[in-house]
């Protein structure tokens, strides 16, 4: 177990050596921190997770260490680096071996075996982390490595999660379309509220990673589960972009998630599909039957009908509904297997008080 009381006078010691003049301690409590010509040490230890999952991220890895690291030297009595490298060919200790030994010594590297979905790779990252709270910092903010300092302030403001929200996605209109598509359906046909323009990188307090933890699902779409999870909010604007697959690969993958999504957070999409195909067959019985007696159907336009028309017509309608109707019940019953193999959580208690 790390003595982190051991560890932060440690680094009031290290201050000492770097900077002349006297500090100013500040009473123990919620946001301890030491103070000292402009710096602020938070007692806080800070889990920061990366993703090694496309070429841009390992192209980018060392200037994304070697920025990260005195952020975090600076301002946290103790921190971890966990590196998750998806893609088992890349070998990232040659990487990570020409690095200040002081910066080696915070950096964690969890090789997976195979590649897996991104979402799991998180997950890995998140089973592995100790902090008080967790950063999930992707690399395309290796260049703003501040950005860490700004959502643990604004977590300070009684929030668990905080995420960076992007103004635009970095892909081709198409693709744009079929996102917005997308998350139109998850919103307004399940109760999750998720963020279209929402990034990955986010800080989770030590309570909210805990929970998220008890939803043990093979199928993990993070932004899904963050907000089943629930917990206090927020967001910041930032004007880096949700970055684009690089390979059609990739992106088959990702819609494939998409997909897997309505299956597993949907339950009402077949109702309405029942619906609106019990709303066709009204439509129909009342065209043949107008076609019947009035040789006009409901458009106005003229019509005959042949001997056993009208009663196809309506047999074919009825077929159709049962048909969805029939997909809706067997929906419920999926829907509700999906919940106890699942095994989540009837409730999650943000916070107990007694008065």
């Amino acid at each position: 177990m790390i003595n982190k009381t051991k560890r932060f006078d440690d680094k009031i010691q290290q201050f000492d050596k770097k900077v002349n003049g006297v500090g100013c301690l500040q009473s123990p409590g919620k946001g301890f921190n030491l103070q000292r010509q402009g710096f602020t040490m938070h007692n806080t230890f800070v889990s920061v997770i990366g993703v090694i999952h496309q070429k841009s991220d390992l192209d980018g890895l060392t200037g994304y260490l070697n920025g990260l690291f005195p952020v975090l030297r600076d301002n946290f009595s103790d921190f971890e680096i966990i590196l998750v490298n998806n893609v088992p060919e890349w070998r990232l200790t040659d990487l990570i071996a020409p690095l200040p030994a002081a910066l080696k010594q915070q950096v964690f590297l969890l090789q997976l075996s195979s590649r897996t979905n991104k979402n799991h790779a998180i997950l890995a990252g998140l089973d592995r982390a100790n902090g008080d709270y967790t950063i999930i910092l992707e690399t395309c903010f290796a260049g703003q490595p501040e950005v860490v300092l700004d959502l643990y302030h604004k977590s300070q403001e009684q929030y668990d999660v905080v995420y960076l929200r992007a103004h635009e996605r970095e892909t081709q209109r198409g693709w744009k379309w079929l996102y917005a598509i997308f998350y139109f359906i998850l919103q307004r046909f399940s109760t999750l509220q998720i963020d279209e323009k929402a990034h990955n990188t986010r800080i989770i307090s030590r309570r909210a990673l805990n929970s998220l933890l008890r939803l043990r699902e093979n199928l993990r779409y993070m932004k899904a589960i963050y907000a089943i999870v629930g917990y206090r909010t927020t967001f910041l604007d930032t004007n880096q972009p949700l970055p684009a697959d690089e390979d059609m690969g990739e992106r088959f993958r990702t819609s494939l998630v998409a997909i897997t999504s309505y299956t597993t957070f949907l339950r009402s999409a077949l109702l309405w599909i029942f619906l609106l195909s019990f709303l066709f067959l009204i439509g129909v019985i009342a065209n043949a039957l107008k076609v019947k007696f009035t040789q006009t159907d409901l458009l106005g336009n003229a019509a005959i009908a042949d001997s056993g028309w009208t009663f196809l017509v309506v047999l074919i309608a009825i077929f159709f509904a049962v048909t969805t109707l029939n997909l809706y019940i067997i929906s419920i019953y999926l829907s509700n297997i999906y919940t106890e193999i699942k095994q989540r959580p009837p409730y999650i208690i943000e916070s107990v008080e007694r008065f």
